[in-house]
């Protein structure tokens, strides 16, 4: 009996000091720190400099914009470029922007996201940096990698460095989905990579320098301020919008899936307070949910404005579970094609949109034809696994 007794006694001590080495490890997992947090490894590049900046509403150290940060800290910063949805973070999405001042800070807002999607020689010649800090969600449509490259074509060509600011990729744990066919390069996808593509902005940079994407193949002078405690198996949660028309952390997860349906007559939620969290449209048949889109601040005319549109609420989906799927899920947009009763009207404008999201013709025909979703995804497997092996060239972090 004593001996039994010892045994279990060894045994639960040995549980017990393995389950507190478990909840030390957990503990002692560092915070992940956006780079713009971190001004000892950046803030001695731009003293003394004449400094742009390309920002947006993410553009925060905590609740501060770093434009306001920075100029407390006498950094001489003489303009801020505006992409998409503008420096503030209010414009709707594909609204063109014409330059203009801030109000708060009284600085030059040079639109790169109207007449120009690009600064011009004009608008660098007077700097001798530029920073770059943007929130990316990881997926190829989001037009702010895009901005990036257009930066970096801008700054290679009049031999300006530009500093990127990284901060971790939402969606980075995962790639999926088709490769893009360059012959349907647009500002919703101009590089041959995947819809999601698990680099984060600094990441991306280097792949657009290495495999000579940039225009005329120049090379764009990059200084890198990593983020800190940051690996691509890691979650992290947004501390703000990144942009008016992705209000949370299910939206961000649903986006890469849901904004293909952008290219057909199904409404994703512009207007309403779920988007990219629901789908639907007044030309199905009833589901037992419904939502009417209207006017917000993420959409001041939304499709089906005012009308009563019949279909399907994610937004009940439990995080963890989107977290795990790892993968675009396209059941969406084979249920809503397969609901639709116009099938020769469900891609608008003769389906060129929707190509241009999904990277090519491909998806829209197998769509059509009725090709089951594992079939679809074993016709992606081949150019994203050499997608894969590329991309680990560029890593800054350790992959999942």
């Amino acid at each position: 009996m004593k001996s039994t007794a010892l045994m279990v006694s060894v045994f639960l001590s040995i549980f017990l000091i393995s389950n507190a080495l478990g909840q030390s490890k957990k503990k002692a997992l560092a915070p992940i720190v956006p780079a713009a947090y971190r001004f000892d490894q950046y803030l001695y590049l731009l003293k003394n400099k004449r400094v742009g900046m390309v920002v947006n509403q993410t553009s925060k150290v905590k609740q501060t914009y770093l434009v306001d940060t920075l100029l407390k800290k006498n950094i001489n910063i003489t303009k801020i470029f505006a992409p998409e949805h503008g420096f503030r973070g209010l414009a709707d999405a594909g609204e063109k922007l014409d330059d203009s001042l801030d109000f708060q800070t009284k600085l030059p807002l040079i639109s790169i996201y109207g007449k120009k999607l690009k600064p011009d020689t004009v608008d660098l010649a007077d700097l001798d940096i530029i920073v770059f800090d943007i929130q990316d969600v990881g997926a190829r449509f989001y037009t702010y990698i895009s901005t990036l490259q257009r930066v970096m074509e801008a700054c290679a060509e009049l031999k300006k460095p530009l500093l990127i600011l990284d901060r971790p990729n939402p969606n980075g744990f995962n790639v999926d989905g088709p490769i893009l066919d360059t012959a349907f390069h647009s500002f919703v996808g101009m590089q041959p990579v995947p819809v999601v593509h698990g680099m984060t902005m600094a990441e991306y940079a280097q792949a657009l320098n290495g495999e000579g994407w940039l225009t005329n193949q120049v090379k764009c002078e990059l200084l890198i301020v990593k983020c800190g405690g940051y690996t691509h198996s890691r979650y992290y949660e947004l501390p703000v919008r990144p942009s008016p028309n992705i209000p949370n952390m299910t939206s961000v997860y649903l986006y890469p899936s849901v904004c293909l349906l952008e290219g057909t007559k199904m409404s994703v939620g512009r207007g309403t307070e779920k988007q990219f969290q629901v789908y639907g449209s007044p030309f199905i048949e009833q589901t037992g949910f419904s939502f009417v889109p209207l006017p917000n601040g993420g959409a001041k005319n939304p499709d089906y404005n005012g009308v009563r549109c019949y279909g399907y609420d994610l937004s009940g989906v439990p995080i963890p579970q989107l977290q795990k799927q790892k993968k675009i899920n396209l059941s969406y947009l084979i249920n809503a094609y397969q609901k639709y009763p116009l099938k020769d009207s469900f891609f608008i404008r003769g389906g060129s949109f929707f190509d241009k999201l999904a990277g090519s013709k491909t998806l829209r025909e197998q769509i059509i034809a009725g090709v089951p979703e594992a079939e679809i995804r074993k016709s992606w497997a081949p150019a994203l696994e050499m997608f894969r092996k590329m991309r680990k060239k560029y890593l800054l972090y350790k992959d999942f």
